[in-house]
């Protein structure tokens, strides 16, 4: 039985991945419902109109009017819900909402929901594959591959939920079994007033949650919690109660639970700090919802990371190259400039720029001075990082990718890692992220 009442007219607002999506959970039950999309041609136009040739679509400029016959706008993560024709429409009393609302009121297993400016999908794929290696039937997705409404099924044990800043902008009560914000830097500040608002969206994820995860490291990501809210923590220092960390032993680094090791850090196989911290997030989460440990540790000890994420390209004369192009902005690049550096003999020589999508790069000066040889600086934003940088370290300046790679082999010393971890978004070069990644690591290959 769907939690949605069917007597109700409502506009899905967006037609992308997650927009296709609300079209097939409404036509399934029966819901009356229309389709607004802002662009002339959006991307499941097609797809739409030869699927549900019966349902009324209108691309443009959004009409006030048609919004506001509806009882619920599904507002698509893509669109900021400060678009004047949405705000004229909600205060004519429609509701905002989306996705990610429709499925918390939908599923009936637990909801391990996760968010964070970088690493939340390599938390969320690491915990389902714990999920999975425990027995659980498990289906992760939301921000990640598939959309939270097309996982939606009586088989399924577990969620295990990526979701984003602008998902959680129309998403009142979630009622996660545990939420977490991995981490909060500055990210999207061309689409918020400022860090506390974005934060705000962040821990939107709380809203209903009956246990909570925590960063020790990050005071932002700790939420103000109720009396009795069970409550875990995870960070790079040594555990105390409820605590997974790090200890040392003879000169061996362990992942610890409070006082108790339970691997060798050397038996991952995810590299960098910042990565030993992903490890312990999961382990907080799966923990939390009664995941094993040992089938938790079997996962960790085969799980090679994520596409794009930090991801080892190949080694030559020395040199180990890695694709982090899915770092779009200062956070997620200073996580992989920290965490690789501090794992490696030599310096890193880094690639960044990109558009910068608002931000201030003055964080990166200090990292890059301790554990850079030089950057490589190319795209829209690049003077921008150059101003930032300052004389921190040598830069160059390049047109091109291929340029960037082959400027990077020559200012390389054995010993050294090449690390494309832009800080930027790729939009002004590339397709997406994984466009610019690929590119990179083509490249690198071709080096002979």
């Amino acid at each position: 039985m769907s939690l949605i009442a069917s007597d109700h007219f409502r506009i899905v607002v967006g037609l992308g991945k997650s927009g296709m999506s609300l079209v097939r959970f409404l036509a399934n039950r029966g819901v009356s419902f229309a389709v607004a999309d802002t662009r002339e041609n959006p991307p499941e136009l097609a797809t739409l109109r030869r699927d549900y040739p019966q349902v009324d679509v209108r691309c443009g400029e959004l009409d006030v009017e048609f919004l506001c016959r509806s009882d619920e706008l599904y507002v698509s993560p893509g669109l900021a819900l400060a678009t004047p024709a949405l705000q004229a429409a909600a205060a004519r009393g429609v509701k905002l909402s989306g996705d990610i609302e429709l499925f918390a009121r939908n599923a009936k297993a637990p909801i391990i929901a996760i968010s964070g400016s970088n690493a939340k999908s390599t938390v969320t794929t690491l915990v389902g594959e714990m999920a999975a290696a425990a027995g659980k039937r498990v289906a992760v997705g939301g921000n990640l591959g598939t959309p939270a409404l097309d996982l939606l099924s009586d088989d399924v044990e577990l969620y295990v939920m990526e979701l984003s800043s602008f998902q959680l902008e129309t998403t009142d009560h979630l009622g996660a079994e545990v939420a977490t914000v991995l981490n909060i830097s500055e990210d999207h500040m061309d689409r918020y007033s400022g860090l506390p608002a974005y934060h705000l969206a962040k821990h939107r994820i709380f809203r209903g949650a009956r246990q909570v995860v925590f960063n020790r490291q990050d005071a932002l990501t700790r939420p103000l919690l109720g009396e009795g809210m069970p409550c875990w923590s995870f960070g790079l220092g040594v555990p105390d109660f409820k605590g997974f960390g790090l200890r040392e032993e003879n000169g061996e680094k362990y992942l610890a639970f409070e006082f108790q090791n339970l691997m060798p850090v050397r038996e991952l196989k995810i590299r960098g700090a910042h990565n030993q911290a992903n490890a312990l997030a999961a382990l907080a989460l799966g923990h939390a919802v009664g995941l094993p440990f040992d089938a938790m540790l079997a996962a960790l000890r085969t799980f090679a990371g994520l596409e794009h994420r930090c991801q080892w390209v190949r080694d030559l004369d020395g040199v180990a190259w890695y694709n982090d192009s899915k770092a779009t902005n200062v956070g997620a690049a200073l996580a992989a400039i920290e965490g690789l550096g501090a794992d490696i003999e030599g310096k890193l020589v880094l690639i960044a720029g990109g558009d910068g999508k608002g931000a201030d790069f003055k964080d990166l000066r200090d990292p890059v001075a301790a554990n850079c040889r030089a950057v490589v600086l190319m795209g829209r934003d690049r003077e921008l990082i150059a101003q930032a940088l300052g004389d921190a370290v040598p830069l160059v300046r390049v047109s091109s990718l291929d340029e960037a790679v082959q400027q990077c082999r020559a200012l390389a010393h054995p010993g050294d890692a090449v690390l494309l971890s832009p800080a930027c978004a790729s939009f002004d070069m590339f397709k997406n992220y994984e466009e610019r990644g690929q590119l990179f690591a083509r490249a690198a290959e071709d080096l002979a």
